[in-house]
């Protein structure tokens, strides 16, 4: 699949998957590609999260995932622990998952 449909395809599934519930649906045409990583990972499985990987390049995805995903903080702490651990191969999740959180806090309070 090219890249271009396999993220319109990711875009139709989260739209399936009521991801863009406070937008108009037929508004959304396209999607920038942190809130298309952040989107996948909070709201569509497995399957959708490895094409990710086909669209991007793992160090892109993990820059997106801690900007995005791991800054939301102690709600997605489960997830986030669980991705460290599946896709980027974290030794002690728990611990990255806390100190990445942690450093984007830092970054937006001195920002």
């Amino acid at each position: 699949m090219q890249k271009q449909e396999l993220k319109h395809d990711l875009i139709k599934r989260l739209k399936k998957a009521n991801a863009f519930w406070s937008y108009d649906q037929k508004s959304i045409k396209d999607v920038p590609d942190d809130i298309l990583v952040e989107l996948v990972m909070l709201h569509l499985d497995l399957d959708d999260i490895d094409k990710l990987f086909e669209l991007y390049s793992p160090k892109q995805i993990k820059r997106m995932w801690i900007e995005n995903v791991v800054a939301l903080g102690e709600r997605y702490y489960v997830l986030n622990r669980f991705l460290a651990w599946y896709y980027f191969h974290v030794k002690r999740p728990g611990a990255y998952v806390k100190s990445m959180a942690t450093r984007e806090l830092n970054k937006k309070l001195t920002a």
